[in-house]
């Protein structure tokens, strides 16, 4: 027996579970019948609207993105493959590549928005792996840290995490109670544009050689007048991230953002990150723009990696480890592998805690609750080079 967390699903109205009845794995909006009354449904067929709302998982791929509202039926694919119901916080978090002792606190609103807001770890893991090459120090600091996603991956790539900070307090909870071994005095629930903050964080250098800064600073309103606007306070966001790298003066920095960010003003928004860097002293690297499932992750993400070196640095982006297997690599984790055995479940039913005697399916399975390390799970499915679940 073994205690399961977080196996939790979010609620149905009776007109979603009538939606639901109707939408087989793979199928979506589309599916349901134009007699099922829907306001939403009605302005997206006369719209047309993304194939991956009111979506059902298929267990022999990777899923979509997990958003931050994967507890609604109709903001993404978010269903599960067989049961009648959304998927469960646990099965986001193994879609995103959480280890299953990781536990996720707060409320269930909260958590859905922690597992969906995250940096997937083994996308992490790809980007640390790499930079780990070129850095000393293996001491780490994640700003805009969330839950901890960011954190976990580097953890897994050998890194020691030694200071945080994030505003959000339930996000931080779940950061803090997954992260006991970091001293308190550098993990920082508040603002990172006060100067007090700044501070505690900045005297990490102090004590320590800080390898890499890592951190998601929003920066959505580089789509407008870019971050030298004082009136767009996401901007403002992304000028302290670059002071604090400024101050602490690591090795060197990784910052995560969507893809979107890539083609801002044409790519106006760019040119000035790089050169907000650059002005600080690093030499910046070719943006990545990174696929979740070729890492291992068994979803279909995107993110993109900018990263900086204090010396002048050329690192190569990482080597897809799984494809849809016409290369030579192992095939990518499926639906199937990362939750196919756990509990049944009804919609809004399941417990924070749960003990669980069920079999480990797949090898990923095994890595998420830690009978296998990265290496042995991944040696597994080279070795096999076929779809890695074990039936």
């Amino acid at each position: 027996m073994r205690k399961l967390h977080n196996h939790i699903t979010p609620g149905f109205s009776q007109l979603e579970m009538q939606m639901v009845n109707h939408i087989p794995p793979g199928g979506n909006w589309a599916s349901i019948p134009p007699h099922i009354p829907s306001q939403r449904l009605k302005q997206i067929r006369e719209s047309g609207g993304r194939t991956t709302y009111y979506g059902r998982l298929r267990y022999d791929k990777p899923s979509y993105t997990i958003s931050t509202y994967f507890n609604r039926i109709g903001n993404g694919c978010h269903i599960h493959p067989s049961q009648n119901r959304l998927i469960s916080l646990r099965e986001g978090a193994r879609l995103q590549s959480f280890k299953d002792n990781f536990i996720f606190h707060g409320a269930k609103t909260s958590q859905f928005k922690q597992i969906g807001n995250a940096v997937p770890p083994l996308l992490a893991r790809a980007v640390a792996t790499e930079v780990k090459k070129h850095v000393n120090s293996d001491k780490t600091i994640d700003l805009f840290s969330g839950a901890g996603g960011f954190s976990e991956g580097f953890k897994l790539a050998g890194f020691d995490v030694v200071g945080a900070i994030e505003i959000e307090k339930r996000f931080f909870e779940t950061f803090l109670k997954n992260n006991p071994e970091i001293d308190p005095a550098f993990c920082i629930l508040g603002d990172i544009r006060e100067n007090k903050n700044k501070e505690r964080l900045s005297s990490l250098a102090k004590k320590y050689k800080i390898g890499v800064v890592v951190g998601g600073p929003p920066c959505q309103g580089f789509s407008h007048a870019g971050w030298r606007n004082p009136k767009d306070a996401r901007n403002d966001l992304f000028v302290h991230f670059v002071d604090l790298v400024k101050k602490i003066k690591p090795e060197a920095f990784v910052m995560e953002n969507v893809p979107g960010i890539l083609s801002m003003r044409k790519g106006a928004a760019l040119k000035e990150i790089v050169e907000a860097f650059e002005g600080i002293g690093y030499h910046v690297n070719e943006p990545w723009k990174l696929k979740a499932e070729e890492y291992g992750v068994p979803q279909r993400r995107r993110r993109v990696f900018i990263t900086g070196f204090r010396t002048e640095t050329k690192l190569a982006s990482p080597k897809p480890l799984f494809s849809d297997g016409s290369d030579g690599l192992p095939s990518f984790i499926t639906v199937k592998d990362a939750i196919y055995g756990l509990p049944a479940l009804k919609p809004n039913s399941g417990e924070m805690e749960v003990l669980f005697d069920g079999e480990l399916y797949s090898p990923y399975q095994e890595f998420l609750m830690g009978k296998k390390t990265f290496a042995q799970f991944y040696e597994v499915c080279i070795k096999k080079k076929l779809p890695s679940y074990l039936f």
